[in-house]
C-alpha cells in the first residue's frame, strides 16, 4: 500500500473526477517526465479535460486528490465545486517536521473558501488523525494540525506539560525523526 493510501484512504469506490481537472492547474509537477508550475493550467487541458488522457504522464494516472481517497467528505467537496483541494503533500526542503509529510488544503479561489461550511466540514474530517494539516490560500501557509501549543513542542523537542505530555509523544514519534 503507497503512503497516500495509508494517511488518507484508498480511492472511494464509484468516485470520479468527473469535469473536475482543478489538479491540471493548481498544483506544481516535477518530475522526470513531466513538470509544470503551480497555479498555471498544464498545457495539455483543454475545455474537454486532458487532451492526452490515454497517455497521460505516470505522475498524473497515479495521483488522486484527498477528495477522491476520503469517503466521509461529501460530494460537494469536489475541488472544482467546493473550492477547496485536499492533498498529501511531500516538501523535501521542509521549514520544519511537521511540513515534510502533511495534508494541505488548497484553497482554489483565495481565502474565502476557507470561511465556507465546507472547509469546516473538511477540516473536522481531517484533523481527526495524526497527520499535519496546512491551510495554503496561495499567499500563505498556516498549521492548523495539531494545535499551536502541540506543534511548538513537537518541533522545539522541549518538554511538555504534563497535560500535553501524551499528545506530543505520538507526534514526536510519527515526525520525531524528521527534526533537523
Amino acid at each position: 500500500m503507497d503512503l497516500e493510501a495509508t494517511l488518507l484512504g484508498p480511492l472511494v469506490e464509484g468516485r470520479t473526477c468527473g469535469d473536475c481537472t482543478a489538479c491540471c492547474a493548481a498544483l506544481k509537477i516535477e518530475t522526470p517526465d513531466f513538470q509544470k508550475p503551480a497555479g498555471e493550467a498544464c498545457h495539455h487541458l483543454s475545455v474537454h479535460g486532458c487532451a492526452i488522457h490515454a497517455a497521460r504522464p505516470d505522475v498524473c494516472r497515479a495521483w488522486f486528490c484527498g477528495w477522491r481517497r476520503i469517503e466521509a467528505l461529501p460530494d460537494a467537496a469536489r475541488p472544482d465545486l467546493s473550492g477547496l483541494m485536499v492533498s498529501l503533500d511531500f516538501n523535501r526542503e521542509p521549514r520544519n517536521c511537521l511540513e515534510g509529510v502533511s495534508i494541505v488544503v488548497r484553497s482554489l479561489t483565495g481565502r474565502e473558501a476557507f470561511e465556507s461550511g465546507m472547509a469546516e466540514h473538511i477540516l473536522d474530517e481531517l484533523c481527526d488523525r495524526l497527520v499535519p494539516v496546512w491551510l495554503n490560500d496561495g499567499v500563505q501557509k498556516l498549521l492548523i494540525h495539531p494545535e499551536s501549543d502541540v506543534a511548538d513542542y513537537v518541533i522545539s523537542d522541549r518538554t511538555p506539560p504534563a497535560e500535553l505530555s501524551e499528545e506530543v509523544q505520538a507526534w514526536c514519534s510519527r515526525y520525531g525523526m524528521f527534526r533537523r
